[in-house]
């Protein structure tokens, strides 16, 4: 079973790299002078084609690590699970590619928030 918790993490991770990139990276191909002439469809094409391999992760992911398939997550779990490895790799692309980003304080502690939320959802209330 920890195997498959291990798959299911891991699927999460690349497919929010793929995430990050399609919400994300054509700002940063913009600040690089890239895609700054493309019309705004292009920009949306692009990043639904970096999507579609985000999903061809995050589905699989979602059904193998499911309970109801025999996974070792319920689907609050799952989806905390998910967030939390949204901002992991977030905050990584925002700070490595985009230089003038910066962190504060209150960011911190609102991901502190976000990691208590993963504990209280992995929480068992059945003891």
């Amino acid at each position: 079973m920890w195997q498959t918790g291990l798959i299911t993490v891991l699927m999460l991770v690349v497919s929010n790299i793929f995430m990050t990139f399609a919400w994300y990276g054509h700002l940063k191909l913009q600040t690089a002078g890239i895609s700054t002439h493309w019309p705004l469809f292009a920009v949306v094409l692009f990043s639904w084609g970096i999507a579609l391999a985000e999903y061809s992760f995050q589905v699989p992911a979602n059904r193998m690590g499911y309970i109801g398939n025999g996974g070792p997550f319920t689907l609050v779990q799952l989806k905390v699970l998910q967030e939390a490895i949204t901002l992991i790799v977030f905050t990584i692309f925002a700070t490595s590619l985009f230089k003038g980003e910066t962190f504060h304080w209150n960011h911190l502690v609102s991901f502190g928030l976000l990691i208590a939320a993963v504990y209280f959802a992995f929480l068992d209330t059945n003891k």
